[in-house]
């Protein structure tokens, strides 16, 4: 059953809390698209509006960080065409969006290498960044040109400079140190991950990070994904037993 908005979930007695942070692989655009004879810019099109759909129902319900596979480093191998409608659709994603995340306090975070981002995405990117700095609200954070393999890279590449300018001692390296040097530094690692489409890998997303993550795969193509799913989902969390290798306590 959905909540209304603005509320939390109903859950059972012996329901676990909401996760805080939940991470999502948005797969399935193409195939939405090819299933209706349409283009694969339409799919990536109508796969916007769910994205706001969820940003929405997660601010509602109470999840305090959402993060977002929205553009690998992969995808820039796509025809250049479709990374240009792609690139077209996130700044006008954006732009459309900058209001709205000021006025629900929503703080948009970026993990990956914008700097590879055209000048006109990076620019209006770097203004609704600097405008929701202050926010206090949901976290939204795009994976942009982001890949788990090339977060570690850079990770180990940090730490190991400062090792060798005898900042750190080799000794001291711990996963609390990782996890400093990474993209997400100062977020907590995600309670659950979705994968939508069918699939079930993880494709280079929060390769660290999905240690103990609790995984949810589901063949809805992103296209046609729900509140009403996201909601059933969050639920299923609830009744999950997070052990962390640890015995049970039921």
């Amino acid at each position: 059953m959905s909540s209304k908005p603005g509320e939390q979930m109903p859950s059972s007695k012996d329901a676990k809390p909401l996760p805080a942070h939940v991470a999502i692989i948005m797969d399935g655009n193409g195939r939405w698209a090819r299933k209706r004879l349409l283009s694969r810019v339409r799919g990536h099109e109508r796969g916007t509006e769910t994205v706001r759909t969820i940003v929405k129902a997660s601010r509602e319900i109470g999840i305090r960080y959402l993060t977002l596979y929205a553009f690998s480093t992969e995808n820039w191998q796509r025809p250049k065409a479709e990374v240009t409608a792609l690139m077209a659709l996130l700044k006008n994603f954006l732009k459309s969006e900058k209001q709205e995340m000021i006025d629900q306090n929503i703080r948009l975070n970026t993990i990956g290498d914008t700097r590879k981002l055209p000048d006109g995405v990076r620019k209006i990117l770097d203004q609704t960044l600097t405008a929701t700095a202050g926010n206090t609200g949901l976290t939204l954070t795009l994976a942009l040109s982001y890949g788990g393999r090339t977060e570690l890279v850079n990770m180990v590449q940090e730490i190991a400079g400062a090792v060798s300018r005898g900042e750190t001692d080799v000794n001291a390296i711990s996963e609390s140190l990782i996890a400093a040097a990474l993209d997400t530094r100062g977020i907590p690692d995600p309670d659950i991950m979705i994968r939508t489409s069918g699939e079930m890998r993880i494709s280079n997303f929060l390769l660290w990070q999905l240690a103990y993550t609790e995984l949810f795969f589901t063949d809805t193509l992103w296209p046609d994904f729900s509140r009403g799913e996201f909601e059933q989902i969050l639920q299923a969390y609830q009744n999950r037993d997070r052990r962390y290798g640890k015995v049970s306590e039921r």
